[in-house]
């Protein structure tokens, strides 16, 4: 039964996206909503079945999804794995497509494009449902491959819209660059193991270095996660719809690259340097994107970098976190970041649709009056901030505990990821209350919006299961079922959660017309949009130093290279020419005057030589 459940989580989406594709062009969108919708139920309803069988049992068990491929001396078996863990992921995972499909569905229904885009997003959740089943390394890096090239296709989906051209090529190139050590991180591994499958490639490095393929693979992990320094694509891609951010961000490509170095967390763990890499660069992003986020003129793009700074603080578990503890933190909260953005996007998603956009401005008290979107807003605010005891609160918890119990063995790197941790918890908790502040303003609480009733019963059933797992994941799903290796440090949740309350009421004692930045950033707005100008910095440090590369290289082939080509026909055109003008008919004369004396040239050499 679990063999079959496991090909139906990964395999049904596959399908819906093919058939989805095939009825994208037909002009009502009924039958594209239809695919989608049920691709997405069947696959939920796949997950949880398989949830139900591995519940409690710490057993990995092995399924072919086809037969294994002939390589020669390199065996790729092509396998999925069923666990818990994995099993667990995969209902995260189905829970948002679904949400997100009932919300495109309303969202996008005068586009003219929605079939594509629920063929996309169907395609989206089958890739990273790859990847979370999967026990083979090539298996990871086609559902890894998918998500990047699907991730592109929703970023631009709006592609009539100039903006929204470059931020999907922008996000493509980046992630592509970034892939380049994955995949030699992958080849690196197969061709030490002479296989694909996780246990072999687990056996083969016991007690071995594994430094070089770790840093290659990690540097994918860190492109497809947005960290620094590839961070900036990830705002950028706001510029998609709103159920397009909302898988991105929540459940699939940023968080998928937790997952595969959890997968492989004791190889990882035995590579120091590796987990100084990750530790620094998620140390610095998670403050840096928070501090961002606070000063975002649009909310959309503020939990764009929430999203940053979470992803980071999931990772940051995985570098800091004793051997013995595994990866269970850092999964953790992959878990809960899915419920609660998944849920933040879909609300101001929704809320943007009555009030004309997603500026701060423009939704300037827009969650009065509003019976579902207002509890939505607040419970997913108050898990972003980690307020118990809401999933939020219990596995980011778990993250700042697996630093401390770092610490306590006296590894520096874990001393830096525990104070930048302990900075976001402030900074988030600052931008949360930002967010809720201009969101609830009195002050501007009678303008003209639509009923938040007109949206259909499926897209308040997405919010609403979003919204009770956001409440209750943490202690009633989560916890049993994932090991985290370790327990929550109750004096360090207490330190966050004074944390979170100081930073909350610093931020509502300096609110200035209902918006805190506009007192504590102000003139600086335009630089906080801009990420502090880290577009001109790539611009000055990669994209200027590779053009005047690529002219150089232009101008050598041209001038150096094909110059011998081009001197080489030259000659032989000039000497035809003069050949050509010794032959003339007008020199017919002359010629036969060289020929005769030829002749009697010769004819005297033989005479005199016989």
């Amino acid at each position: 039964m679990s063999a079959l459940t496991v090909r139906v989580v990964v395999l049904v989406p596959a399908l819906a996206a093919l058939l989805g594709l095939v009825v994208a062009r037909r002009p009502d969108g009924k039958v594209s909503r239809l695919v989608a919708q049920a691709g997405s139920l069947v696959t939920l309803a796949a997950a949880l079945v398989q949830l139900l069988l591995t519940h409690g049992s710490g057993h990995v068990v092995h399924v072919g999804l086809m037969a294994p491929l002939p390589a020669g001396e390199l065996r790729i078996p092509l396998q999925l794995q069923v666990s818990a863990p994995a099993a667990l992921i995969a209902v995260v995972v189905a829970v948002v497509g679904w949400a997100v499909h009932a919300f495109a569905a309303w969202y996008l229904r005068d586009d003219d494009r929605y079939g594509v885009f629920a063929a996309t997003v169907s395609l989206f959740c089958a890739g990273m449902l790859l990847v979370v089943q999967s026990a083979d390394l090539v298996l990871t890096l086609v559902g890894w491959e998918v998500m990047g090239w699907c991730s592109y296709l929703l970023i631009g989906h709006w592609s009539r819209k100039e903006t929204a051209r470059r931020a999907a090529h922008k996000a493509f190139l980046v992630t592509r660059l970034a892939d380049v050590g994955f995949v030699l991180g992958v080849v690196l591994l197969a061709a030490h193991t002479g296989s694909t499958a996780y246990p072999a490639v687990m056996a083969a490095f016991s007690g071995q270095p594994t430094t070089l393929p770790m840093v290659l693979l990690l540097v994918g992990v860190l492109g497809k996660s947005a960290m620094v320094p590839f961070h900036d694509w990830l705002p950028d891609a706001m510029e998609g719809p709103t159920p397009a951010s909302a898988l991105i961000h929540a459940a699939t490509m940023v968080a998928a690259g937790t997952f595969v170095l959890a997968q492989l967390f004791d190889l990882f763990a035995a590579s120091d340097a590796a987990r100084w890499v990750l530790a620094l660069s998620t140390a610095v992003t998670m403050v840096w994107s928070a501090m961002l986020a606070f000063g975002q003129s649009d909310l959309k793009r503020l939990l764009a970098y929430s999203t940053l700074s979470q992803v980071a603080l999931m990772l940051s578990a995985l570098a800091v976190a004793p051997p013995h503890d595994g990866p269970g933190a850092g999964v953790l909260h992959l878990y809960s970041h899915a419920f609660f953005k998944a849920l933040l996007f879909l609300a101001i998603g929704w809320l943007a649709v009555g009030m004309g956009g997603t500026a701060a401005a423009s939704l300037r008290g827009g969650l009065r009056g509003h019976l579902f979107i207002r509890p939505a807003m607040f419970v997913g605010l108050l898990s972003l901030a980690g307020v118990p005891p809401l999933v939020g609160f219990v596995s980011k918890e778990h993250v700042l505990s697996a630093a401390e119990r770092g610490a306590a063995q006296g590894e520096a790197r874990a001393w830096l990821v525990l104070v930048a941790a302990l900075l976001t918890v402030v900074l988030t908790a600052a931008y949360c209350m930002r967010a809720w502040l201009v969101l609830d303003d009195v002050r501007n609480a009678d303008v003209a919006r639509h009923d938040a009733d007109s949206a259909p019963a499926s897209v308040r059933t997405a919010v609403t299961v979003l919204a009770v797992l956001t409440v209750v994941g943490g202690l009633v799903v989560l916890t049993p079922l994932v090991h985290t290796g370790g327990h929550v440090g109750w004096l360090l949740a207490l330190v966050s959660v004074l944390l979170v309350v100081g930073a909350a009421l610093a931020v509502r004692s300096r609110a200035a017309d209902g918006d805190p930045a506009a007192r504590l950033v102000g003139s600086r707005a335009t630089s906080f949009d801009r990420g502090f100008g880290v577009d001109r910095l790539y611009v000055a440090a990669v994209a200027r130093p590779v053009l005047a590369l690529a002219r150089l290289v232009v101008f050598l082939d041209r001038e150096v290279v094909d110059a011998y080509v081009r001197g080489t026909a030259t000659a032989t055109r000039w000497g035809g020419t003069g050949a050509q003008r010794a032959h003339r008919a007008e020199r017919a004369a002359s010629g036969l005057t060289w020929v005769v004396a030829g002749v009697v040239a010769v004819t005297l050499a033989g005479v005199l030589l016989w």
